[in-house]
This record gives C-alpha cells, structure tokens and sequence, in this order.
C-alpha cells in the first residue's frame, strides 16, 4: 500500500490546526485541538502501518507472508482509548470551571453553619439546584409516569 497523498495532506493539516487551536486560551478550544491531534495521530499510524494483508486466523498459518501486522492496529486502538479517557477529563475540567465561574466570589465554600446569614448565603448558592429540583418535580407531577400510589395501576387492571 502506497500512501495516499490526500491522506498525508489531511494529517498534516489536522496536526496543523490542532496544535493551534491548543495554543489557545479556552479550554473547549484546548480539547478541540487535543482532540485533532489525536485524529491525525491515527491517521499517521494507518499511514505507517504498511500494506494491507489478510487475517492471521483465516490462514491458519504463522509464516504466511501476506498476513497483516496486528501491532499497528493495537497502536490505533490504544490511541482512541487515550484520547477518549483525556477528552473526558477535560469535559470534566470544562465543567468545573464552569460551575465555580457561575458561584462568582463565593466559589464553592460553604458558609459556616454559626452564622446568622447562613440560610441567605445557602440559599443564594443553591438556588439554582432548588429551581431545577421543583421543576423537576412538577413535569413528574404533572406526568402519568411516576403516579403518587406505585400499587394503584395494578389494582386497576384487576
């Protein structure tokens, strides 16, 4: 198998784009250029990897010498795993400095319970978890899926 020139052009410039968009400041755009380096990175390793070949289990046979090499394939599947395990931390890393720009100053201590304002602070920081529970408890409410009796539905088929 030649390399194909179109398949060299798209790694280069996935590495090309990818390592400047990791250049950036934003972490989203960090994990979009991590996540464009490690395209290209498997691009490279189907590059390199030689000629096609057939299966090592068809053949039946070890010195068969059109047999495929299996490294370059486990290379390209550890690749995808690492990039899928980083591009999580970094969804999580993006989550969490989201979650502590929108605390503002306060970050995400916690008042100290001996304090006379501590229900307006608690309330200011978890406010928003309070709206999202009560709306969440009215579309259940409002549903037929989650009935107040569990036993009732039975009853009523007998």
């Amino acid at each position: 198998m030649t390399a194909s020139a179109t398949l060299i052009l798209l790694m280069a410039v996935l590495y090309a784009v990818g390592i400047t968009v990791m250049l950036e400041r934003s972490l989203t755009r960090v994990l979009i250029g991590f996540m464009l380096v490690g395209n290209a990175t498997n691009l490279l390793i189907l590059l390199v990897s030689g000629p096609n070949g057939t299966a090592p289990i068809v053949t039946g046979t070890s010195a068969d010498e059109t047999m495929a090499d299996p490294v370059p394939q486990v290379l390209m599947l550890t690749a995808i795993v690492i990039n899928f395990g980083i591009t999580a931390f970094v969804l999580a890393l993006i989550y969490r400095s989201w979650w502590l720009a929108q605390l503002g100053d306060q970050g995400d201590a916690v008042p100290d319970q001996h304090t006379d304002d501590t229900e307006a602070a608690t309330d200011a920081t978890f406010d928003a978890v309070d709206l999202d529970d009560a709306a969440i408890q009215k579309i259940l409410a409002d549903s037929n899926e989650h009935p107040d009796e569990p036993d009732r539905g039975l009853e009523e088929k007998r």
